[in-house]
This record gives C-alpha cells, sequence and structure tokens, in this order.
C-alpha cells in the first residue's frame, strides 16, 4: 500500500487547506528520479554511476539541494509531475471527501513549492532513521 500524508498549508491565503499527498507507484517513481539524475548530470552535476542506478534512494543519497542542478526547462515538467500526488480536501471538517487537485484550489505560490517539497520527502523519507 502506498504511504499518504495529509499537509495543511499554515499561513497565507491558503491557511487551513487540507492537500492529500500520495507516494507514486514504484515504476512512476523510478522513472520520475531517472529523469531527475539525468537532467543532473546534463546540468553537468558529477553523479557517481552507482547512484544513478538507484532511482530515489539516489536521489535522496545525494541530496535535494543536488536539484539545484537542474535547468529550469527541464525541472517545471518534473515539479508539475510531483503535483500529480497531490488531492485536495475541500473541507477538512469531510476528510473522507477527496478529490483532484485544480489550480484554483491554490491561491499562494508559496504554496505549490512547500507541497513538492512534502512530495518528495514522502518519497525519499525511507531513508529516515525515524521512518515508519
Amino acid at each position: 500500500m502506498r504511504k499518504q500524508l495529509t499537509y495543511t498549508a499554515q499561513d497565507g491565503r491558503d491557511k487551513g487547506k487540507a492537500f492529500i499527498i500520495t507516494e507514486m507507484a514504484a515504476r512512476p517513481a523510478h522513472k520520475w528520479a531517472t529523469r531527475a539524475l539525468f537532467a543532473l548530470i546534463s546540468g553537468g552535476v558529477d553523479i557517481p554511476e552507482s547512484v544513478a542506478e538507484m532511482g530515489m534512494a539516489g536521489l535522496a543519497a545525494i541530496g535535494l539541494q543536488s536539484l539545484n542542478g537542474i535547468s529550469v526547462e527541464k525541472a517545471e515538467p518534473l515539479l508539475d509531475e510531483l503535483l500529480t500526488c497531490v488531492s485536495v480536501m475541500p473541507d477538512p471538517r469531510k476528510p473522507e471527501v477527496v478529490r483532484a487537485l485544480f489550480d484554483e484550489d491554490i491561491e499562494e505560490p508559496m504554496t505549490y513549492f512547500k507541497l513538492q517539497k512534502e512530495v518528495l520527502i514522502l518519497h525519499m523519507g525511507f531513508l529516515k532513521p525515524d521512518a515508519e
């Protein structure tokens, strides 16, 4: 079963909005990580072959900061794909009602960054010692 977490926006116009983040299936996650690693390599970041073969685990091993080496043109589709893991809970008092995310659901640009970061943490969190 894929992992899920609920992220609740803490500030701005999105304060209190609840989002459900669901882990990608293994194959799409591996493909996403492979594209990210190759984008890093083409951006001049030195990635050992053993790390490149590890997919998401490889990205986690070299650290999220390394993603700064990806050009905007290559990063944008990768970041957009992370948002496919996000759904919205329109009314947190009714947690059973969850639907696909629409652009209108988010009013603060920073919320997108925070959601993308949470998606990455969910996918790479298995390497943390306190992970379940």
